[in-house]
């Protein structure tokens, strides 16, 4: 198989196609929360806090949101924490995602608000279909909606929910959310709607994993793919695959995320670690080439275990590595 990215028909004309605005050519996103509470740094500045592990920083979270927004990156990414468990030791952002999402949808402009992802069968599918159009609306169309199984078993009995059930709770959760969506497009007047309706015609649907489901029925099914990071070399059959089963003339994008540890030296080579790399600004451009040519589309960048303030290694990749990929460019 060539090197060079298949591209696509055309961009599609709502959130999935900004996000995506050039077929065949990756965008970047940052994923919350914006703390390098992972680093050596961070876990000291948690100690003195007297935060548990896990814990992010919140305390510059609007601002850092705002300062992504303004710098040009693409889109700002989520993810769904019911309920802290100290084993787990991940507390996400903390906040719960929807009301997060309004209030950054008037904290920022132009960024795409994505959720990595909500945990499906914890909620009402009516309620995540009322919150994520309401939510669309306020933002002005600019929500993509992450989904997924959720990956804490210890959430289910406390919701008095059954685990071994979730891969039909997903499926049936799927087609609420269409049905409800497209139902408050047409307005009927004779029937119980969901309101308001998207801004756009329906909100982009993403699995992020497999949601205890087969990979064909997530190409028929959902609007894209959220895999775990993995380096260009191993990412290539994971996206072939994906690709494969999509089919030409069906784009569905293929996201990843990435934990970058940015060094001072801009020439440092990459030092793998799980889900990520720390390395110099030009290797993360190769890096990130590399995984262009997968034809994976988007890689949300997550800093928890950046040794460097957030702020400032958000603003190096705008002015260096941003302009090698296509995206909505600063403010």
């Amino acid at each position: 198989m060539t090197d060079a990215p298949q591209p696509a028909a055309t961009a599609r004309p709502d959130a999935l196609g900004r996000l995506v605005p050039v077929p065949g050519r990756l965008t970047l996103g940052v994923e919350l929360p914006l703390d390098n509470d992972w680093s050596r740094e961070g876990t000291r500045r948690a100690r003195a806090d007297g935060r548990p592990s896990g814990v992010p920083d919140l305390s510059r979270h609007r601002e850092l949101a705002a300062l992504a927004d303004r710098l040009g990156f693409t889109a700002l990414w989520m993810r769904d924490v019911p309920l802290w468990d100290p084993g787990f030791g991940d507390a996400g952002q903390v906040y719960d995602p929807f009301p997060y999402l309004g209030y950054l949808a008037a904290a920022t402009e132009r960024i795409l608000l994505g959720t990595a992802a909500v945990a499906l069968p914890l909620r009402h599918p009516l309620h995540i279909a009322k919150m994520a159009a309401t939510v669309d609306r306020l933002s002005g169309g600019r929500l993509l909606l992450g989904i997924a199984s959720g990956d804490r078993p210890v959430e289910y009995p406390a919701f008095g929910l059954d685990h071994a059930g979730r891969g039909q709770a997903v499926r049936d959760a799927v087609h609420v959310l269409r049905e409800a969506w497209a139902d408050a497009g047409q307005g009927d007047p004779h029937r119980l709607l969901v309101l308001p309706a998207p801004a756009q015609r329906t909100v982009p649907l993403l699995m992020a994993g497999h949601g205890r489901q087969t990979p064909e029925w997530l190409a028929e099914h959902v609007d894209g793919h959220f895999t775990y990071h993995r380096p260009p070399a191993e990412m290539r059959p994971v996206a072939d695959h994906w690709h494969a089963l999509c089919g030409p003339g069906r784009p569905r994008p293929l996201l990843t995320t990435m934990l970058v540890d940015l060094a001072d030296d801009p020439d440092a080579s990459a030092q793998p670690f799980r889900f990520g790399a720390r390395l110099g600004r030009h290797a993360l451009v190769d890096y990130l080439k590399g995984l262009e040519k997968t034809r994976v589309a988007h890689v949300a960048l997550n800093f928890r275990k950046s040794r460097r303030p957030v702020d400032d290694v958000l603003t190096e990749i705008a002015e260096h590595v941003l302009p090698e990929f296509p995206g909505p460019g600063p403010v």
